[in-house]
């Protein structure tokens, strides 16, 4: 079993920033691959990044491609989202989750642990 705890989100006007994290516990968390998710009200839950359980390989939307980073503290069993430059499109619950696969981690259903969530809300 991994918890995860997800801190970090808030308000924040259109080009701000935000940093989440997101706390791992549990049976070996640094051996997951870790992703962030998001889900805006009435829509799906879509992929945002993922990084792999060395910290060496990164994936990331095409929407976020430039303007979000993740990284892991493997150390801390943290994980990290850096989001720069957020548009109100950006506003969602964002998830942190743990994958023991890393076959597709751009897919929900690679994952196998997730968190409760943390709100962003971007205003224009």
């Amino acid at each position: 079993q991994v918890q995860l705890i997800e801190s970090g989100g808030g308000l924040v006007q259109a080009g701000g920033s935000l940093r989440l994290s997101c706390a791992a516990s549990g049976r070996t968390p640094s051996s997951y691959a870790m992703g962030w998710f998001r889900q805006a009200p009435g829509k799906e839950r879509e992929f945002v990044a993922a990084i792999s359980w060395s910290g060496g390989s990164t994936y990331y939307a095409d929407s976020v491609k430039g303007r979000f980073t993740i990284s892991r503290d493997n150390a801390k069993n943290t994980v990290y989202l850096q989001m720069n430059s957020l548009k109100p499109e950006d506003t969602a619950i964002y998830y942190c989750a743990a994958a023991h696969s890393e076959y597709d981690v751009s897919r929900v259903r690679e994952y196998d642990y997730w968190g409760q969530g943390t709100q962003v809300t971007v205003s224009s």
